[in-house]
């Protein structure tokens, strides 16, 4: 049982920053395969940034130059830099776990955290 909580979101100005963060408590196991996904209002959930246990990452095409993903095993926490924010970033953001290999589709993990807010003004 995986136990994901996110932090780290809030209400910042377009061209701002935010460094999300995704604790996994309990029997974590750094070998899951990790991802961060958003979900705008009346939007599908989509995935952001995906990372292996040992550091290979993947991020959406349209977000590579902003959005970098990270993880620190020794701290079970994800992360999730997010520079040069666009109102179009305003979502919940999620962190998920699933045993690799890594997926795209929300649907393929099994631990999903509550959610951390974002939410960018002009």
């Amino acid at each position: 049982q995986v136990t994901l909580v996110e932090s780290g979101g809030g209400s910042v100005q377009a061209g701002g920053s935010l460094r999300l963060s995704c604790a996994a408590l309990g029997s974590a196991d750094i070998n899951y395969c990790m991802g961060w996904f958003r979900q705008a209002p009346g939007k599908e959930r989509e995935g952001v940034a995906l990372i292996t246990p040992t550091g290979s990452t993947s991020v959406k095409t349209s977000l590579k130059d902003r959005f970098i993903i990270s993880r620190d095993n020794a701290k079970n926490t994800l992360y999730l830099q997010i520079e040069s924010l666009v109102q179009e970033d305003t979502a919940m953001y999620y962190c998920a776990a699933k045993v690799c290999p890594w997926g795209w589709s929300p649907l393929e993990y099994k631990y999903w955290g509550q959610g951390t807010q974002v939410t960018v003004s002009a």
